[in-house]
């Protein structure tokens, strides 16, 4: 009986999946507007009256309150998303022990000052100083100079050269708006490695590390996609669709944190007790599952400015589109995680249901605006059940030791998101996107080259950061050390490493 019903479930949402493909494919006549482009055009503006101002007379008014709307939308939404930080904290302290409550803590709390400081040291210039203007926030003036080589007749930018200390050259509005958003970004990358080497690293080894990754690691790779370099040109240079298309961070943010999360974890070396001798592997359970609930709420809460707010624009209608499919992507994932455990290991998990949450919310970030809503379901569903697949092979096959989840949950589905663009993107949206005609359309949809495009973005993020970053830890070990001593670690890392207790009593 039991292996009918799971056999039941099984063609159930097998039958949903094939319902959500199938309905994202058909055409409708009438008058939709998926990409809003047609709402709310001159044509809904009353003509003026006797006496009143013209439209051409209340032009420069309208410019200015368009890009104050923008400004207003991209800062609250960087606002939403600088709250992630105390979902991260909640959630990785929740999943870790009680005896190392306040050096979890500390690392999410400094990891936030630190990366700020170091973005704004150098990161930002080299991420975007080459950008040029960004219409949606007035033109940002004197981010214009990019480091290019010149490789097969075309040009590669690699990174900027405008805007260190966020100096008088850029001192402007528009770029101030660019940094705070792009700072709280950063700050989300940097605090993923901090779950996958939770319980174990030296906090004076943390600060190197949230340093060298907001100042360097992070900012190359995202002048790549995000700042004019390299891989937005696919597209211009190759053909390649848009070039690496990547709306609010699987692959910058996401897939950047899971691989420097994967190489420290390596470094590091698992916990002690969690392997036998045999290779087996001991459940480490974390000390309190409400607060790590608590804090993946307040992520998805969050997730809403990380992925809607990377329109940079609150009069691009397509925002509503991009919200949408988080929160359906978010609850998809949640649900067939639930779903997988229950089936799987006869129950159901709560610590899996909200991995299963933060991989749908992961997944979908890079394709959010690109893709119909059935599809998000789609991407939410896969990677749910792909975050706990990947977990166990982490754990118990390669034997690393990520507290977290951290590597399953933003490395492994940073990348899904990321190739699910390429195969679902439906060519309503990202008209011009990278300076490519026409608009993002995905593998599925009748253009495989920006799957291709999605593919050598993927693989330039892996083969950049994880050598790097190993070499990095590695670096770091012989000159200060990366792990405590085992008695701290055994006893517990907040007295010896921090001077005070998470918890008294």
């Amino acid at each position: 009986m039991k292996q009918f019903a799971k056999r039941k479930l099984l063609l159930l949402f097998s039958g949903l999946a094939t319902m959500f493909v199938l309905t994202s494919t058909l055409s409708f006549a009438g008058d939709l507007d998926p990409s809003g482009s047609k709402t709310g055009t001159i044509n809904d503006v009353p003509a003026a009256k006797p006496g009143e101002p013209t439209l051409a007379e209340v032009a420069d008014a309208v410019g200015h309150s368009r890009i104050a709307l923008n400004f207003v939308w991209t800062l609250i939404a960087g606002f939403l998303v600088m709250f992630m930080q105390a979902g991260f904290a909640m959630v990785e302290t929740g999943f870790t022990r009680a005896k190392n409550v306040a050096h979890t803590m500390g690392m999410n709390f400094l990891v936030y000052a630190i990366g700020m400081l170091g973005f704004w040291i150098c990161g930002f210039a080299v991420m975007f100083g080459g950008v040029g203007a960004v219409g949606a926030l007035g033109g940002t003036p004197g981010l214009t100079s990019e480091f290019t080589i010149e490789l097969f007749g075309k040009i590669f930018g690699l990174f900027g050269t405008n805007g260190f200390f966020l100096g008088n050259q850029v001192y402007d509005v528009g770029v101030f708006t660019l940094f705070l958003f792009q700072m709280v970004f950063m700050d989300t990358t940097a605090t993923i490695p901090t779950g996958s080497m939770a319980e174990r690293w030296k906090f004076s080894s943390f600060i190197a590390f949230a340093f060298f990754i907001s100042m360097v690691v992070y900012p190359l790779y995202g002048n790549w996609v995000w700042g004019g370099g390299w891989l937005a040109m696919l597209g211009q240079n190759f053909g390649f669709g848009h070039g690496h298309v990547d709306f609010a961070g699987s692959s910058v943010v996401h897939l950047v944190g899971g691989v420097s999360a994967l190489a420290g974890a390596i470094v590091l070396g698992p916990r002690i007790g969690k392997y036998n001798k045999d290779g087996t592997s001991n459940a480490i359970p974390g000390h309190n599952l409400p607060m790590a609930i608590i804090g993946t709420f307040i992520l998805a809460f969050g997730w809403f400015g990380f992925n809607a707010g990377s329109s940079l624009a609150g009069n691009d209608l397509r925002i509503s589109v991009a919200a949408v499919n988080t929160m359906l992507a978010s609850a998809a994932g949640a649900l067939s995680a639930t779903i997988y455990m229950w089936i799987r290991y006869k129950k159901p998990d709560p610590s899996m249901m909200a991995n299963g949450m933060l991989a749908g919310l992961v997944a979908i970030t890079a394709p959010c605006a690109f893709v119909t809503a059935p599809i998000a379901v789609l991407i939410g569903a896969i990677s749910g059940v792909l975050v706990i697949i990947a977990v166990f092979f982490i754990d118990q096959k390669l034997h690393i030791d990520d507290p977290v989840g951290a590597v399953a949950v933003h490395g492994v589905n940073g990348l899904w998101g990321v190739l699910a663009l390429g195969l679902f993107a439906d060519g309503t949206y990202g008209d011009g996107w990278n300076g490519v005609a026409g608009t993002v359309t995905g593998l599925f949809y009748g253009d495989s080259s920006q799957f291709v495009a999605q593919l050598i973005g993927s693989a330039a993020c892996i083969i950049f950061v994880f050598p790097v970053m190993y070499g990095f830890f590695k670096l770091t070990d012989k000159l200060i050390g990366n792990r405590v001593s085992e008695k701290d670690e055994v006893d517990g890392l907040d007295i010896p490493e921090m001077g005070i207790k998470g918890y008294e009593g």
